[in-house]
């Protein structure tokens, strides 16, 4: 059951709107398939992180409502047998994915976020073209939707574009035309042998002609304020709290936004106890219930914590709350609500 629910978790994570964004920008800008699959790839472990509390609660919560329908769960407290020993084993096992999960969080998702960043940007900078393509046009856009750059290849062949025009159209009041012989792309950004670079004004007057053998011009996807707020992901709560404190300047606009990802570090692991500790007594069904109410327990449960954990984070990043609060908003109330409902469960009986 606990695979299960990570697996299903992970699939619902993987269709939102992040990776469907993610999709998008690899059709739009042509990234290949095999090197989009590897950034998927490398995105899992942080999705991973999220999704064994919620797969944890979903097997503690479906196994012990169902004992609780065969009536397991009478039998055994009528034996004498106390909710705190049936649940012990649930605790353990949440315990031991805490840690896994705040190993996960600390070793793993760090590098592979780097990895996956740097990929982005390199696959993203060399725009890739279609091998063996003929007379084709594509064009980036600026941020309001107008016209930045148009590009316009005469053939590709052996990774080698030939009789290549570049419309540039960023800087104001001029129009940049480039035309060369033969190019490439590397992580550089695009190379361009044998052409000619002709600056012209508005109305139509050549104000700059400049002749090249070879030249190297950064033509990528400007994707650095988008990619900013995984700077926080690439370390671990130590490395972490070190560039905090060695780069106060840096990260004097963004200071909210490092420190609750700091304290979130913490607070995100911890929160498969908190989820456990609230389904327990929610999943002992009484006698007079007889269907199988787990999956809608989990589902509220989850969807109540990551609501209030969605804007006490958001709260925090802008100011409105201490970034400590923020983080840990989410957990503090519901081990407030988990121990109120387990003392009520262990002292009442059903």
């Amino acid at each position: 059951m606990f695979i299960m629910g990570v697996f299903v978790f992970t699939s619902i994570i993987f269709a939102s709107d992040t990776f469907i964004t993610l999709i998008r920008q690899i059709a739009l800008y042509g990234i290949p398939f095999k090197v989009a699959l590897m950034i998927i790839i490398l995105n899992l472990p942080s999705v991973f992180v999220m999704t064994i509390p919620m797969g944890v609660l979903l097997a503690t919560v479906m196994t012990l409502n169902r004992l609780s329908l065969a009536s397991e769960i009478t039998v055994m407290r009528s034996c004498g047998i106390g909710l705190n020993r049936i649940a012990k084993p649930i605790f353990i096992f949440a315990l031991i994915m805490s840690i896994a999960s705040f190993f996960i969080n600390e070793t793993i998702v760090p590098i592979t976020t780097k990895q996956s960043k740097d990929l982005a940007l390199w696959a993203l900078g060399q725009k890739n073209i279609p091998e063996g393509k003929q007379n084709f046009i594509f064009k980036e856009l600026q941020n309001n939707g107008t016209l930045k750059r148009l590009f316009y290849v005469g053939h590709c062949k052996n990774k080698v574009l030939h009789n290549i025009t570049v419309l540039d159209l960023s800087k104001p009041d001029t129009i940049q035309v480039l035309q060369a012989q033969d190019g490439s792309t590397s992580p550089a950004g695009w190379q361009f042998n044998r052409g000619a670079i002709y600056t012209v004004a508005q109305e139509g007057e050549i104000l700059n002609t400049t002749f090249f053998e070879n030249s190297v011009a950064q033509f990528g996807i400007d994707l650095s304020n988008e990619l900013k707020q995984n700077v926080a992901k690439e370390h671990n709560f130590v490395s972490l709290l070190n560039y905090i404190r060695q780069h106060p300047d840096k990260i004097s606009e963004q200071r909210n936004l490092y420190l609750v990802s700091l304290y979130d570090k913490i607070a995100l692991p911890l929160t498969t106890i908190v989820l456990v500790l609230v389904g327990v007594p929610l999943a002992i069904t009484p006698p007079r219930v007889r269907y199988n109410r787990g999956f809608l327990f989990s589902i509220l449960i989850i969807f109540t914590y990551y609501l209030i954990r969605a804007l006490s984070i958001s709260f925090g990043e802008a100011g409105s709350l201490s970034p400590f609060l923020a983080a840990w908003m989410a957990n503090i109330l519901l081990l407030i609500t988990g121990t109120v409902l387990y003392y009520r469960k262990v002292y009442t009986i059903n």
